[in-house]
């Protein structure tokens, strides 16, 4: 499955910071309000919607605005793109440690000979 690098650098870019990886951890529960999501977070509010922008920006996660309330939410069709590349990561290198242990027990039978 190819998978755009672009695309997946934004959102492994997103995913590196902790405020934005806890504002995930508490979409992750049901969609929330900038004020809701902002209370743990010891930070301005300008700075605080610098990631919620990146978040967004990443695709994973949408806001909509009603009246003066913006909500947020998890895009979860975004994750599935990580999890299709994670699953053809861990395909890949399940089927390469498989390889080694075959090579591995192959040369220490030759060895015992």
């Amino acid at each position: 499955m190819a998978h755009q690098p672009e695309q997946l650098d934004t959102i492994f870019q997103a995913l590196a910071d902790p405020t934005r990886r806890a504002v995930l951890g508490r979409l992750g529960q049901g969609p929330a309000t900038i004020s809701d999501l902002a209370k743990p977070f010891d930070m301005a509010l300008p700075s605080f919607m610098k990631h919620i922008h990146f978040l967004e920006g990443s695709g994973l996660i949408q806001t909509r605005k009603e009246g003066r309330v913006r909500t947020c939410a998890i895009d979860k069709q975004r994750f599935a793109t990580i999890d299709a590349w994670l699953t053809d990561q861990r395909a890949l290198w399940e089927s390469r440690t498989d390889r080694l242990e075959q090579f591995v027990l192959k040369t220490q039978k030759e060895t015992q000979r």
